[in-house]
């Protein structure tokens, strides 16, 4: 143990020392801002969100440091350790303080569980997002209360963080195992200010800087069964269904209000909108048109081991820009 000890301390003393720039774990200013560069990963030490459905149990004496760490991973692991000063060099080196692992927990998150009040005060002096959620809707103040850090719930709650509402959607799960693989973290949708969300039209959204196109429930469709029910189908039927010629569903958000379905976004619009600005097409653009659609049909007839039938086959409903 004097070891781990001696280690976790050199470690803490590299970071806390302002040798960023001069260790291996340096990194260029741009890749730490700059998503596209690298994905995501998983942030492995410490605890886990208060909502996280895969409970692990820590391993103890647990240092193991890659070599490799990104920008990301560093501020996450200085949180994690409660090194205030190592934080505080990362930021000023350019880290954004709101970046997120491939669970959407930022630096507030970390520091939360783990119970580093003075990381936590330094973080939101940086202004950090107090209401960020991660894949599992869980706040930093949720995952305070959840580990028993009330000095630092009592603080995000001070400072204006909102406790988490109990608004239960139709589809509400109370295991969080039970949560649907397809499940979208909703703050990772971004929509264009004074877009108007109308019933039954796509919504053009961003997701983790993808365009996406987004159909979302209106209030009072929650409490008509046959909207609820409808909605559901749709689910079963597009989580189950992968071809070229039908639009692609990325994921749902079910478990919060608004509902949403996720589809892949195609800029060119429908068929029947085509159709009203450009008038008849060509003929051989007009076979192959149909030939898509018929390709996309049978796929769905086709399926087993129920087939699916398409019961609204008018032009606004054909996407024909699909590729």
């Amino acid at each position: 143990m004097d070891v781990v000890a001696k280690l976790k301390r050199g470690v803490s003393r590299q970071f806390s020392m302002g040798s960023l720039s001069r260790s291996r774990f340096s990194f260029g200013r741009q890749a730490s801002l700059d998503r596209r560069l690298s994905s995501p990963k998983r942030f492995a030490f410490g605890r886990q969100s208060s909502l996280d459905p895969n409970r692990r149990s820590p391993v103890k004496g647990e240092i193991g440091v890659p070599e490799n760490l990104d920008a990301t991973m560093q501020l996450l692991f200085m949180a994690c350790q409660g090194d205030a000063k190592g934080v505080e060099d990362l930021l000023k080196d350019g880290v954004d303080v709101n970046s997120i692992d491939l669970d959407g927990r930022t630096a507030l998150h970390i520091a939360a569980c783990e119970g580093h009040v003075d990381v936590i005060t330094l973080l939101l002096s940086w202004r950090a997002n107090i209401d960020a959620r991660d894949r599992w809707g869980s706040t930093a103040a949720a995952d305070a209360k959840h580990y028993g850090n009330d000095e630092i719930y009592n603080l995000l709650i001070s400072r204006g963080a909102k406790t988490r509402e109990t608004r239960k959607t139709p589809m509400t799960v109370f295991d969080p195992k039970e949560v649907p693989e397809y499940e979208l973290n909703p703050a990772e949708l971004h929509f264009r200010r004074g877009d108007e969300l109308l019933k039954g039209i796509f919504q053009i959204a961003k997701w983790n800087g993808t365009k996406v196109s987004v159909k979302m429930l209106e209030k009072d469709d929650y409490s008509d069964p046959d909207t609820i029910n409808a909605f559901k189908n749709e689910l079963t039927v597009m989580q189950k269904v992968r071809h070229p010629n039908v639009v692609q569903f990325f994921g749902a958000v079910t478990q919060n209000i608004p509902m949403m379905i996720i589809f892949e976004h195609l800029p060119k619009g429908d068929l029947g909108s085509y159709l009203k600005k450009n008038g008849r097409l060509p003929m051989p653009k007009a076979l192959l048109c149909a030939l898509h659609i018929a390709r996309g049909l049978n796929y769905l007839h086709e399926c087993k081991p129920d087939p699916i039938i398409h019961c609204d086959l008018r032009p606004k409903c054909q996407k024909y820009f699909a590729r």
